[in-house]
């Protein structure tokens, strides 16, 4: 059985689960800017005393690699490689937005797409693009909303809106085929993507692995045509 340790911290939101074999034992999260270096390592801790085990029951170590606050993914993906590197375990990284949108993809249809959204300031977000089977359709970029850029997506079936960057950008987004949901990011989807990567030993090198960071921003006003993506 394959127990794995997740870490979120790409967002102001400190999280920390256990799986075993991709099911959830325990979550524990806390909500504060600036919190991560005094609370990640409290979490961990705490978790593996409310279940009585230990690092060394571990198989694998996730962490969300970004894209995100630079701050925080620092700090957390320095204590996955510090915890995979002293207990000799595997380390694996995990999209920060994949692990964001796999919470709406049980909500999806095959023409619906889930789009999360992560603040970066002012009007500019880190987003992505799945179809609502999980499929990457646009990789992981940083944009500047002045206009709806998604319309394309409402011609062909609904679309999913999540993460904390949604709540500056809820009117420029509005639409009929739109829906927008309360999730934000969490080791909770963190881990059970880490476990599909597990079973195909997905693994990171620990010497050299760095958390994702996209800096420039761009500019995409509205486009109706799905093939001038």
């Amino acid at each position: 059985m394959a127990l794995i340790l997740s870490i979120e911290s790409a967002t102001s939101i400190c999280s920390v689960a256990l799986h075993r074999d991709g099911e959830m034992l325990l979550l524990s999260e806390y909500d504060q800017e600036n919190a991560h270096a005094r609370q990640l390592m409290l979490l961990i801790e705490g978790i593996f005393k409310e279940l009585g085990m230990k690092p060394s029951d571990l198989a694998a170590v996730a962490v969300s690699s970004g894209p995100g606050s630079y701050t925080g993914l620092r700090i957390g993906v320095s204590v996955a490689k510090g915890l995979a590197f002293a207990f000799g375990l595997p380390l694996i990284a995990v999209d920060t937005l994949e692990g964001l949108a796999s919470q709406a993809f049980f909500l999806c249809g095959k023409n619906d797409f889930v789009i999360p959204l992560l603040d970066a300031r002012r009007m500019e977000v880190y987003t992505s693009v799945f179809d609502g089977a999980g499929k990457l359709i646009e990789p992981s970029h940083p944009l500047e909303i002045i206009e709806n850029p998604f319309l394309n997506y409402h011609e062909i079936g609904k679309v999913y809106f999540l993460g904390d960057g949604l709540a500056k950008l809820t009117g420029i987004l509005s639409h009929e085929k739109a829906v927008f949901l309360p999730n934000l990011n969490s080791a909770s989807s963190i881990g059970s993507l880490a476990f599909k990567k597990y079973l195909h030993n997905a693994f990171e090198d620990i010497a050299y692995f760095e958390p994702n960071y996209l800096k420039e921003f761009r500019v995409l006003t509205s486009k109706k045509n799905p093939l001038l993506l």
